[in-house]
């Protein structure tokens, strides 16, 4: 009975620390998307969280694996939000065009308030050395090799031709997305934010359906 007893409290105490941990991190995401990842002080963090900062180094020995963890948190967001909903699609253009389009809306939507986690990454750690450098490197580098992929796949479907370059096409998708961001956050006067972002959805719409060998796949506009 004892033994139960225990094990139960166990099982409590680690559910606890698993649900502080987890509140930690999606708030480190959150802050890291407008202060950045070395902005990941514990007393912001502590406030943001709610939780005593004594309570951060019973999940993390120093910063660095902080950060670390927070890069594993945005990327798990990112696939649940964007990639998995747009594997939903049938593989090919629309599922190509329905990732941009996830993207777009996981930034008007308004998911992180700095916009986006991986974009200010990228630009705060693209000099620098290390493993939270190489962590950032390796995101950008696993979500453009996922593009290109899905690019290919069109092709071998025969929604584009052959002989598209699926890396060129893989970057401009992507650039359009990360460009989104910076114009919509800093043209703040009247519109511009939306139509950033409608103009970013647009662009790729266009340039797949004049590559497609059916543009009647996707929508017009």
């Amino acid at each position: 009975m004892l033994v139960g007893m225990t094990a139960t409290k166990e099982d409590g105490r680690r559910a606890r620390g698993q649900r502080s941990r987890e509140v930690i991190l999606a708030q480190a995401v959150a802050l890291a998307s407008v202060h950045g990842l070395d902005g990941l002080t514990l007393g912001r963090l502590a406030e943001a969280a709610g939780v005593s900062k004594s309570g951060f180094f019973a999940h993390w020995r120093d910063k660095e694996e902080l950060q670390l963890d927070a890069i594993a948190w945005a990327h798990r967001q990112w696939v649940d939000l964007i990639v998995r909903p747009a594997l939903l699609e049938p593989a090919g253009l629309r599922r190509l065009l329905a990732l941009h389009e996830h993207r777009i809306r996981f930034y008007t939507d308004g998911i992180l308030p700095g916009g986006c986690f991986f974009f200010a990454a990228q630009v705060e750690y693209d000099d620098r050395s290390g493993p939270v450098r190489e962590a950032v490197a390796r995101a950008l580098s696993d979500w453009l090799a996922f593009l290109e992929r899905l690019v290919a796949e069109a092709v071998a479907l025969g929604e584009l031709p052959e002989g598209t370059d699926t890396a060129q096409l893989a970057y401009e998708i992507d650039a359009l997305g990360e460009t989104s961001v910076t114009h919509a956050r800093l043209l703040r006067h009247g519109d511009d934010e939306p139509r950033a972002y409608a103009m970013a959805r647009r662009a790729v719409l266009h340039r797949l359906r004049g590559l497609a060998t059916d543009p009647s796949l996707l929508p017009e506009g």
